[in-house]
């Protein structure tokens, strides 16, 4: 999978929400609403997103839509990056570090815009966190574990069009949460309780460079890069 591209400016636009976001405003990200704000223990902004895509002979297939959501005080915790510019940023990883590290809370919103089977999803994260582990030394039997129970998590699901994903990483924790819900069925919960995999999630999530999508990464840089001037 390729990372993605960002969406022209024009692509962007901001429209009212009616439902249980009322007075609230989404971010539509590849006509897929984004809420500004989410709250699960306190309000999170979104501050990153993108879509994650590939390009086969010249057609663009896109896969995800991704939205980053931080406490805002993560700002607080990345002063020494003030000044630098959006592109700056993106190509530091060491920023990206810092913000993984800062202990706030986090949540990664995933959108399917391409429907896959869990199963297939499942052993997508599987491949690429265990490559991370191994490239870290942290891959033992308990990380193996970990990875094969995130498997079983999706394997009987299907993410048609529309289903999102949520990776939920507590502020003071070394837990993370992975939320699935697709219109129909019953929301499915699963805590990650690894430390070692739990934060691979992250570096798989926002790790700068090597991160899932460059488009997010892109995006989540230059609006850090606003707040911290």
């Amino acid at each position: 999978m390729t990372n993605g591209h960002l969406l022209s400016d024009s692509g962007h636009q901001l429209v009212p929400v009616t439902s249980d976001c009322v007075g609230s405003e989404v971010v539509i990200v590849d006509e897929i609403p984004f809420p500004k704000e989410i709250t699960i223990t306190k309000p999170l902004a979104l501050l990153g997103h993108g879509i994650t895509d590939i390009e086969v002979h010249f057609l663009q297939i896109k896969f995800t839509a991704i939205g980053v959501y931080l406490d805002s005080v993560v700002v607080n915790h990345l002063e020494q990056w003030k000044g630098k510019t959006g592109n700056e940023l993106a190509k530091d990883d060491d920023f990206f570090t810092a913000l993984i590290s800062a202990p706030v809370e986090k949540l990664v919103r995933i959108v399917v815009i391409k429907e896959i089977k869990g199963a297939q999803y499942g052993v997508q994260i599987e491949s690429a966190l265990r490559d991370r582990l191994a490239a870290d030394d942290k891959y033992e039997e308990e990380e193996e574990e970990a990875l094969e129970k995130i498997v079983d998590f999706f394997q009987s699901k299907y993410l048609k069009k529309q289903s999102v994903i949520t990776y939920h990483f507590p502020a003071t924790s070394t837990t993370a949460e992975i939320v699935v819900t697709t219109e129909g069925k019953e929301e499915s919960k699963y805590i990650v309780e690894n430390a070692n995999v739990v934060e691979t999630i992250k570096k798989w999530l926002l790790g700068g460079t090597s991160a899932l999508s460059e488009a997010t990464i892109s995006n989540l840089a230059d609006t850090l890069s606003a707040k911290l001037s």
